[in-house]
């Protein structure tokens, strides 16, 4: 009875782990375009609403879903004046703290931190080409990221199932 408990929970846990990798696959790309979407509102409250960055984010940060969301409310708030830091460090603060639970990757982290380096630091047009490169290279990590999940979302969930089957076997 108990090696059939452990039997039936080995096989749950390798399960639920192909499961939430599969997830990750399935996450990646719907964030990638929630992101691209945001950089485009925020390009566009830059350039044609006038809007001080700090206010442009914190709009974004309200318009967006977990963890775009986190990313640009908390730089927002960090640019306030309790805070007070610059463009560059807030955002790359906001990216510390919306990557961790996010299932996009370094590429697309750095992507956001090197746009961080350009943004509050020169005039609106230079800033909006400095967007549009950053969201032709989130769209290029999307059209991957869609690659990444046609080709292994599947293969995640039925492989976490498998191990675990073949644990079983191998215990037993």
């Amino acid at each position: 009875m108990v090696n059939m408990l452990g039997a039936v929970l080995i096989l749950l846990a390798s399960t639920l782990a192909g499961f939430y990798k599969a997830r990750q696959y399935a996450l990646r790309p719907r964030q990638l375009r929630e992101l691209i979407a945001a950089l485009q509102r925020l390009m566009t409250e830059i350039n044609y609403g006038l809007t001080p960055l700090p206010d442009a984010m914190g709009k974004m940060g309200a318009q967006t879903k977990e963890p775009v969301k986190t990313l640009f409310l908390h730089a927002a708030t960090q640019m306030e004046p309790p805070h007070g830091l610059t463009a560059r460090e807030s955002l790359q603060s906001g990216v510390d703290l919306a990557w961790g639970r996010s299932a996009m990757k370094a590429d697309e982290r750095e992507v956001m931190l090197q746009l961080s380096f350009s943004l509050g630091t020169s005039d609106r047009q230079d800033q909006t080409k400095h967007i549009s490169l950053a969201i032709q290279q989130l769209m290029h990590e999307e059209s991957r990221a869609q690659a990444d999940q046609m080709k292994y979302e599947r293969m995640s969930r039925s492989l976490g199932m498998l191990v675990g089957a073949l644990i079983v076997i191998l215990i037993f």
